[in-house]
């Protein structure tokens, strides 16, 4: 038990330190990082977020990974709930055959199919410019969502219909009989009883949504089209590194990490919860 406890603690520390140090430079002045790194602030030199914020355009590429990652989170409830809901308490022609075709996009990596998605959308864009003489595919921050939901679905459907399995259907039985439709018992009476897996599901994928780069890199490519914070903060590092601004360098290093930090903080004992309820039913 003590091996664990130790192991723990230095799992722990490896991960707490670099943050905490992150947080550090992000106050520090540029001549501070010329001797000793890991010296204390000798100030609170906010000018950094300043900087990053509004310089760097940071705020901007903040509004639209909200955006983006808003949208996402919507589309992809909008279908994988009455599609997991479907998967997990209705018998029908071809559900074995959705099932398993859901569960085997667990094992594609997103990252691999970047290059078939961005040229698929770059031959439909061309179709478009030749039909209307505008492109509508690539550079765009709805299309870029609708990418992000789509890759989640698996993961998302493979969640949800776990635990709307585990749920009794004399709920659904006792709604039938008072007169509730199917979309009525759905919205009203299983979803409120799933909120833990559905809040668990909303977390990590908001979590894979901010924090992601390649899908967003690839397909908002052009100098001109908006950008997303992890993008946003590449060329932050790029430019502050060959200026050595290291201070607005962390500052955009915080300005990414802060939000994920304080969603995690606040919610963290629903997270844990929507992981393991489904296995405690039934």
């Amino acid at each position: 038990m003590a091996f664990i406890y130790l192991v723990l603690a230095l799992l722990a520390i490896s991960i707490l330190v670099p943050v905490a140090w992150v947080f550090m430079a992000s106050i520090k002045q540029n001549s501070e990082f010329y001797g000793n790194p890991w010296a204390l602030p000798a100030g609170f030199y906010w000018q950094n977020f300043v900087e990053a914020w509004n310089g760097a355009k940071m705020g901007s590429y903040m509004l639209n990974s909200v955006i983006v990652t808003a949208l996402a989170l919507v589309l992809l409830l909008v279908i994988a709930l009455p599609a997991a809901y479907c998967l997990a308490r209705f018998k029908f022609m071809g559900q074995k055959l959705l099932h398993t075709l859901f569960m085997a996009g667990l094992f594609i990596n997103v990252n691999y199919i970047v290059v078939p998605i961005f040229l698929m959308l770059r031959d439909g864009d061309n179709w478009l410019k030749n039909l209307t003489g505008t492109s509508f595919l690539l550079n765009n921050l709805f299309v870029l969502a609708v990418v992000y939901a789509a890759t989640a679905l698996p993961f998302t459907i493979y969640l949800l219909s776990g635990y709307f399995a585990t749920l009794a259907h004399d709920y659904e039985e006792a709604a039938y009989i008072d007169g509730a439709g199917y979309g009525t018992t759905m919205i009203r009476i299983i979803f409120p009883m799933a909120k833990p897996s559905i809040i668990t599901i909303i977390l990590f994928n908001f979590l894979s949504f901010w924090n992601e780069y390649i899908i967003s890199m690839t397909l908002m490519s052009s100098t001109s089209a908006p950008r997303t914070l992890p993008v946003g903060l590449l060329n932050l590092m790029q430019a502050q590194q060959s200026a050595a601004q290291y201070g607005t360098m962390y500052a955009g290093l915080v300005l990414v990490m802060l939000p994920t930090l304080i969603l995690y903080i606040c919610v963290q004992k629903q997270l844990t919860q929507g992981m393991t309820v489904g296995g405690l039913k039934g």
